[in-house]
């Protein structure tokens, strides 16, 4: 009997060490890319490791080998406290955010949005229960690798997503992400479909790739992009005067980008995800750690670096381009970003409100890059919660 309760213990105590592993990396980040994953996947499973930690614990007190048990005890309780870490700080961070809507939207926008399409949206900014099951999708209509342009010999594609009831629908142009030298328009599918269902025609785009393909191609298979979404509006159902761009990292530095430039069409909001605001800034001020090498990215990108290319670091960055008059501009980062510092997207909105333009900077405070990365986490659900919010706000409002 002693034995078999050793084992079990032995198993118990690699169940707490595993679970105190997973939860260590809500609060540690590494050089390295690989380990970064933990980094960014940690916390949006939190109630997952939570579930683990506290499982093992409770099991652990019929253990009758005590340092076994005092062990496994002081393994998963120290697991638990760093998994239970996210959840702590929502109400805060939720409260926060209000506080920034209602500053900048008011305290009624939501009576300005159908409520059609105010029972679709997600009751709370964390719904527990989508963590373990997901969010469920409904069905859409879906056209994908439609070209839009072959620059350079390269076939440029986009993807369109559309409700299953034919009409007229505003529009959500989708850029992808993956530091301007990877990714397609099949990224994020999973949100695009969300929208779609929502009463959206999200159309996701692809462009030219670094360091192939050097900035401004980037901008420009953008720009061309949106011209041939002009021009197609109403086959895809899109209302052209009811516009969004909404990027994710890259994709969110590109959406800014074309939304800012002076002969921009009249977009009706920009939706950005963790994207980089200042190049020449974040070249010089790096986080720490510093897990892709943030200045070889931009390097490939630009070309070089800004002693040797100045101009176009400045060409690059939205931050050159606010003035008034700029559309309303949803900034999302998290605070634990180790790849765009979260600081760079709430400097942009403090600038973008300056100049009396509408800017609201949610910050969320345990988050990594690229954590919608798990489309059911909790840090894509808060993030969800306000973008859909936002949109119905920017598009929907007269």
């Amino acid at each position: 009997m002693k034995l078999l309760q050793t084992l079990f213990g032995l198993i118990l105590l690699l169940g707490s060490a595993l679970g105190l592993f997973l939860s260590s990396w809500i609060v540690l980040t590494t050089p390295y890319f690989f380990t970064y994953r933990l980094s960014v996947g940690a916390p949006e499973v939190s109630p997952w490791l939570m579930g683990l930690n506290a499982i093992v614990g409770l099991l652990a007190l019929g253990l009758r080998v005590s340092w076994l048990k005092w062990t496994v005890l002081i393994l998963s309780g120290v697991g638990f406290a760093l998994s239970a870490s996210p959840l702590v700080q929502f109400p805060t961070t939720i409260q926060r955010i209000n506080t920034a809507i209602a500053a900048t939207w008011g305290t009624d926008y939501q009576n300005r949005v159908p409520v059609s399409l105010q029972k679709q949206w997600r009751p709370h900014p964390l719904v527990l229960t989508d963590v373990f099951q997901g969010i469920s999708l409904e069905s859409v209509r879906v056209a994908t690798d439609i070209p839009f342009a072959n620059p350079d010999n390269i076939p440029l594609t986009l993807n369109v997503y559309r409700p299953m009831q034919p009409g007229t629908y505003p529009g959500v142009v989708m850029i992808h992400g993956g530091a301007w030298r990877s990714g397609s328009p099949y990224d994020n599918e999973q949100f695009n479909r969300y929208l779609a269902a929502q009463g959206y025609t999200v159309i996701a785009i692809s462009y030219r790739l670094a360091p192939t393909h050097l900035f401004p191609a980037q901008l420009d298979d953008v720009q061309t992009a949106l011209r041939f979404i002009q021009q197609h509006a109403a086959e895809y159902e899109m209302d052209e005067n009811r516009m969004a761009l909404m990027g994710r990292s890259a994709g969110a530095h590109l959406a800014m980008l074309a939304a800012y430039q002076p002969d921009a069409p009249a977009f009706r909001a920009v939706v950005n995800y963790y994207g980089p605001v200042n190049l020449e800034a974040g070249y010089y001020d790096l986080p720490n750690p510093d897990p892709i090498n943030v200045r070889l990215m931009l390097e490939g990108f630009i070309g070089g670096a800004p002693s040797s290319f100045a101009k176009q670091y400045q060409q690059a960055s939205p931050s050159n381009l606010v003035r008034s008059g700029l559309p309303p501009t949803l900034l999302i980062y998290g605070d634990r970003d180790h790849i765009v510092q979260s600081k760079f997207g709430r400097r942009l909105a403090e600038q973008l409100r300056s100049f009396n333009n509408s800017a609201v900077f949610i910050n969320i405070p345990w988050a990594e890059h690229a954590f919608d990365a798990v489309f059911n986490g909790i840090s894509n659900q808060l993030a969800i919660y306000y973008t859909e919010r936002f949109l119905g706000w920017a598009l929907h409002s007269e």
